[in-house]
């Protein structure tokens, strides 16, 4: 691949479709050829049926579907996702929940001491990552949502006390129009 005379993209070597067998039965595979970038002459072959998936594609998806993969061998080896003793339904999802976010808290203080990808070997050491969005992005989005939720939780109080107010005696009323 490296003499090839076919011209590389961004984020991978090339792609083509071929026809593969298996016990008789033909079907067409896409091929995606991912670059190694610490070493040039070594690749990663991504493969799929979903043939009209474009490269970028079917690499954003193997890096979706390895994150999985890595999260709940990550939670089974190391957070003990499997030696749960809940006996609640309640119990399982909080068990569940707390690994979750035990396993995000570490794979985050990975990402800042180390390297700005997963914590799963392969797409640390074949390929970049292809996120989504960006965190910042994400994190000022949650934001701006969190403030106008703000914004709208105050407007409510307001009213709430308000409709309170107008229901309370009019003598009531004039001494708290006074005060406040």
């Amino acid at each position: 691949m490296a003499a090839s005379n076919i011209r590389k993209k961004k984020h991978y070597l090339y792609s083509s479709i071929v026809e593969a067998q298996y016990h008789g039965h033909s079907f067409l595979l896409k091929l995606v050829f991912v670059s190694n970038r610490e070493n040039k002459n070594k690749y990663l072959v991504l493969a799929t049926t979903q043939t009209k998936l474009r490269p970028e594609e079917i690499i954003q998806l193997y890096g979706r579907r390895w994150q999985i993969k890595t999260y709940f061998k990550t939670s089974k080896q190391y957070l003990t996702l499997d030696k749960s003793q809940a006996q609640s339904y309640d119990g399982q999802c909080g068990y569940i929940a707390v690994t979750a976010i035990t396993y995000d808290l570490l794979a985050w203080q990975e990402r800042q001491n180390t390297d700005d990808k997963t914590i799963g070997d392969l797409f640390y050491l074949m390929n970049e990552s292809l996120p989504d969005i960006r965190f910042v992005d994400a994190l000022v989005y949650l934001i701006s949502e969190l403030k106008e939720l703000k914004q709208n939780s105050f407007e409510k109080i307001d009213e709430v006390i308000n409709d309170f107010i107008n229901q309370l005696p009019r003598f009531i009323q004039i001494a708290l129009k006074q005060i406040i």
